[in-house]
């Protein structure tokens, strides 16, 4: 039986982590004894984090996923100054709501960039020098939008759908490195990612919390996959297996065709989009 990994003294370095999710999952390995790298293009808001975390458990970096040169730059800065990284967390990621034929392509080419980009360039970091190690962990955080795609989102569905590809390949390319890799899916969560987005009478809005929960549970007990909540794992296995037109109604019969685009342009999401799309401050 696999033992499950002792989070006490690792470092763990955490992208997007300034917010969201990504602020929630280092506090969670903190909680665990970790030692926290946090980065995220907000600086301040990284160094902020950081120092709540206290001396010795939380460490801020600038990092722009979107630059491998800066990524590796970043890794050496992070090995040399807090220690060899154990575990990466591959979180940055936009997600702009629009109906398709009216997306920029500059929206296009920013969530190709950040969310699968940032991971290429976060992984193939994290291998280089894990690999020589024979140890490590990484977690690269998708979405239930890389499994069942939903209207509104088409660009960035396709982005996660990425995110789960390439971490099933890594773990079978690298199955023998000691290097374990992790794919984290959850449903909507109540972050500025998600903001006007309403409540769906069946699948509630999660809170950063709970996912970051159970990033590090993946991390200590070796996961291949983790889906939060747990049985939406169950649900995507069904709707894999269904015919087509079957699968399609079952998501009109929930409101899931439209649940997503009905909220694209609501005021409630201007300043985040504004922010996804590079106009705003935090960018």
């Amino acid at each position: 039986m696999t033992r499950t990994l002792d989070l006490t003294g690792r470092t763990v370095l955490i992208t997007g982590a300034a917010g969201g999710i990504g602020s929630a999952t280092a506090r969670a390995f903190a909680a665990r004894g970790a030692r926290v790298v946090v980065t995220d293009v907000d600086h301040e808001a990284a160094r902020a984090l950081a120092e709540e975390l206290g001396a010795g458990y939380g460490f801020g970096y600038r990092l722009d996923v979107t630059d491998p040169d800066e990524v590796n730059a970043v890794f050496d800065r992070v090995e040399l100054e807090v220690g060899p990284v154990d575990v990466v967390v591959n979180n940055a990621g936009i997600m702009p709501i629009t109906a398709f034929v009216d997306e920029s392509a500059a929206s296009v080419r920013r969530q190709l960039a950040i969310n699968v980009e940032g991971v290429v360039h976060g992984c193939q970091a994290a291998l280089r020098r894990m690999t020589p190690r024979g140890t490590g962990a990484v977690v690269n955080v998708a979405s239930a939008a890389g499994r069942i795609g939903y209207p509104g989102v088409a660009t960035y569905s396709a982005t996660k759908f990425a995110v789960v590809g390439l971490t099933d390949t890594l773990a079978r390319e690298y199955a023998d490195s000691g290097v374990v890799f992790t794919c984290v899916m959850p449903s909507l969560v109540n972050t500025d990612l998600a903001s006007g987005v309403p409540q769906h009478r069946l699948l509630r809005t999660l809170e950063p919390t709970e996912v970051a929960t159970a990033i590090v549970d993946g991390v200590r007990h070796r996961r291949r996959h983790v889906t939060v909540p747990n049985w939406l794992g169950s649900m995507n296995t069904l709707h894999s297996v269904l015919p087509t037109r079957v699968g399609d109604s079952l998501l009109r019969r929930l409101g899931a065709d439209h649940q997503i685009l009905d909220s694209a342009g609501v005021p409630e999401r201007r300043a985040y989009e504004k922010r996804a799309t590079g106009e705003g401050a935090g960018c």
